[in-house]
C-alpha cells in the first residue's frame, strides 16, 4: 500500500509533478481579482499542528515498508562475503522535539531532533568461492539509530489545490549501531558487518524516510483538501475552492486564496472585482476565514434555486407567533384571521419570491428579501381556506456570532414594506388594525423565529462536517463593507489524522 505509493513518487516522479505543477496553475493578471475565500494561519497555530505531525510522522514510520537491502564484498582468504538484510522494520520510535519555522517566500522548516529508531530484520550472510556462493547463515538483528531530521516543504499550486513537496530533506546520524541476535561468530565478523553494511544503510534509510514524508506531506495536503472541500458542499450545492493565486509563505503566517465560486447545476457564477488584500487581516489570532460577499450573494441564489428558503410553520409555533401580546386588539386580530379555528388545523407557510441580496457593512449582513406568507385554514368538514397572503419586502441586519459549538444570528433594525395584502376577513383592506398587527408581529416575532430556524439549519449542518470536533476558542466574526472575517483560536482534534492515516497506510 504505502510502499507502492511512494515508489510512484520516485526523484524523477517528484520532478515530473513540479514542472506538472507549474505549468497547470495560471492565474490572471490582477492579484487576488478572482479572491472569493482567504484561509491565514498563523505561526502559533502552525506550532500547534506541529505537535500532532510528530504523532502522524510516528504512524506513518510504523506503517512503512523498507526494501531488502544487498551486497557482497571481497576478502582475503575468505572470498567475497555477501549478505542480505530482509523483513527490515520499525521495531520502536519516538521523537524528542520538533520545531517549525516559516521561511519567507520560501518554504515551511522542520527540525526533528533526536529521533531514537529501533529496526528489526533478518540478517543471511556467507562465504563465496571462485565457483558458486553460499548463503549459510541467518540471524535475526535490531538497529538502533539516533538522527536528526530537517524538512523543507514548499507550497505550490498542482491541479487548482495546494500541493506541498517535501522533498528537500535530510537526515543527520549521530548514532547507527547492528546488534547480531544469537550469532555464535567470532566479535570480528560482527564488525566487519557494521563496517561495510552501515553505509549502505544510511542511504536506504535516508531515501525511504525522505520519501516516507514526501509522500505524507502530499497525502495530508490532499486530506485537508478533501475535508474542506466536503465542508462546503451540502447536495447540489458546492462552492469551488480552487486556488486563484499561489500559496503565501510568509514569517509569521502562510495564506491561501480560493475562488470561492458557487456550484449548482446549470448555475454559473464568476467574479473579478474582489477587493480582498493581504493588509485586511492581522497575525494575532491562529486563524483567518475572509469571504467576499459576492459569494455569499450566489451561496443565498443558489439555496433560492434549490427551493431551500421556504419554511412551514404549525401547531405550537404557530400560536407563538399570533399570541405574541395579550392586548384586545391583538386577540381581536388573531381571532379575524383565523375564524375560530384552532391553530392546530392551521398551517403557515413562507417563502422567498426572489433571489435575496446580501450586503456586508460594518454594523452587520443586511438580508434584503421578497417574502411571501400564506395561512391556511382547515376547518373540520370543509375544504382548506386560505385566509391569509401577503408579499413583503424585508430589509433586516443580522448580527453573527459562535458560541458553545452553535452559529448565533441576532436579528437588529428591521423594515418591512407590503407589497400585497390579502385577508378574507377584510376584503377591502381598510382595517389598518390587521395589518398593524400583522406588521408588529412579523418583525418582533416573525423574523427572529425565521433566523432561529436558519441558525439550527446552519449549526446542524456544520456539525455534520465535523466542525463540533474542534474546540475553537474566542470566535469573532467580523462585517466590513463588502467583506467578513471570521478569526478564531482553536485546538486540533489530534486523532483525526491520526484515524485518517490509519485507513489510508
Amino acid at each position: 500500500m504505502l510502499w507502492a505509493g511512494r515508489m510512484r513518487l520516485g526523484t524523477f516522479g517528484i520532478l515530473l509533478v513540479l514542472v506538472h505543477a507549474s505549468a497547470a496553475c495560471e492565474f490572471g493578471p490582477v492579484p487576488y481579482s478572482v479572491t472569493g475565500i482567504v484561509c491565514r494561519m498563523t505561526k502559533p497555530a502552525t506550532l500547534l499542528l506541529n505537535q500532532e505531525t510528530a504523532q502522524v510522522i510516528q504512524a506513518a514510520f510504523r506503517n512503512a515498508k523498507f526494501p531488502n537491502i544487498t551486497g557482497e564484498r571481497s576478502m582475503r582468504l575468505l572470498g567475497k562475503v555477501a549478505y542480505g538484510l530482509t523483513n527490515i522494520q520499525v521495531n520502536d520510535l519516538s521523537i524528542e522535539q520538533s520545531e517549525v519555522e516559516l521561511k519567507e517566500d520560501d518554504a515551511i522548516h522542520i527540525a526533528i531532533k533526536n529521533v531514537t529508531a529501533f529496526f528489526k530484520g533478518t540478517l543471511t550472510y556467507g562465504y563465496a568461492g571462485g565457483w558458486f556462493l553460499q548463503l549459510f547463515h541467518s540471524v535475526d538483528f535490531e538497529i538502533e539509530s539516533s538522527i536528526d531530521l530537517q524538512i523543507n516543504i514548499k507550497l505550490m499550486c498542482q491541479k487548482d489545490q495546494v500541493a506541498a513537496d517535501a522533498s528537500d530533506c535530510y537526515l543527520t546520524f549521530h548514532k547507527l549501531m547492528l546488534r547480531l541476535q544469537g550469532d555464535k561468530e567470532p566479535g570480528w565478523l560482527k564488525q566487519l558487518f557494521v563496517d561495510f553494511i552501515s553505509f549502505t544503510l544510511k542511504l536506504v534509510l535516508k531515501s525511504e524516510v525522505c520519501n516516507e514524508i514526501n509522500f505524507l506531506a502530499q497525502v495530508l495536503a490532499n486530506f485537508v483538501h478533501d475535508l474542506a472541500e466536503n465542508f462546503v458542499q451540502d447536495e447540489d450545492i458546492s462552492v469551488d475552492i480552487s486556488l486563484a493565486s499561489v500559496p503565501l509563505i510568509k514569517a509569521n503566517y502562510l495564506e491561501s486564496h480560493h475562488k470561492g465560486l458557487v456550484l449548482y447545476k446549470n448555475y454559473s457564477d464568476v467574479f473579478n472585482d474582489s477587493v480582498f488584500s493581504p493588509s485586511l487581516l492581522t497575525e494575532s489570532r491562529m486563524l483567518y476565514f475572509w469571504l467576499f460577499e459576492h459569494n455569499l450573494n450566489s451561496l443565498a441564489s443558489a439555496a433560492f434555486l434549490d427551493k431551500r428558503l421556504v419554511l412551514t410553520i404549525r401547531g405550537e409555533k404557530l400560536q407563538a407567533l399570533f399570541e405574541m401580546g395579550d392586548t384586545e386588539a391583538q386577540r381581536k386580530a388573531v381571532q379575524t384571521i383565523f375564524q375560530g379555528t384552532s391553530y392546530n388545523d392551521s398551517v403557515a407557510k413562507v417563502w422567498s419570491l426572489a433571489h435575496p441580496q446580501i450586503s456586508l457593512q460594518p454594523e452587520g449582513t443586511v438580508v434584503k428579501s421578497l417574502v411571501a406568507v400564506e395561512v391556511t385554514i382547515f376547518p373540520m368538514g370543509e375544504e382548506p381556506l386560505m385566509v391569509l397572503y401577503m408579499e413583503k419586502e424585508i430589509t433586516v441586519t443580522i448580527q453573527a456570532a459562535y458560541a458553545e459549538k452553535k452559529l448565533i444570528l441576532h436579528p437588529l433594525d428591521s423594515r418591512i414594506e407590503f407589497k400585497v395584502f390579502k385577508c378574507t376577513a377584510d376584503p377591502s383592506g381598510n382595517d389598518p388594525s390587521i395589518r398593524n398587527f400583522l406588521q408588529t408581529m412579523i418583525s418582533v416575532v416573525g423574523i427572529p423565529e425565521v433566523t432561529s430556524r436558519i441558525e439550527q439549519a446552519l449549526t446542524s449542518l456544520m456539525n455534520s462536517k465535523g466542525l463540533h470536533l474542534f474546540e475553537i476558542r474566542n470566535p469573532e466574526i467580523i462585517t466590513r463593507k463588502g467583506y467578513v472575517i471570521v478569526q478564531l483560536d482553536f485546538s486540533f482534534p489530534n486523532h483525526l489524522l491520526l484515524d485518517f492515516l490509519e485507513k489510508r497506510l
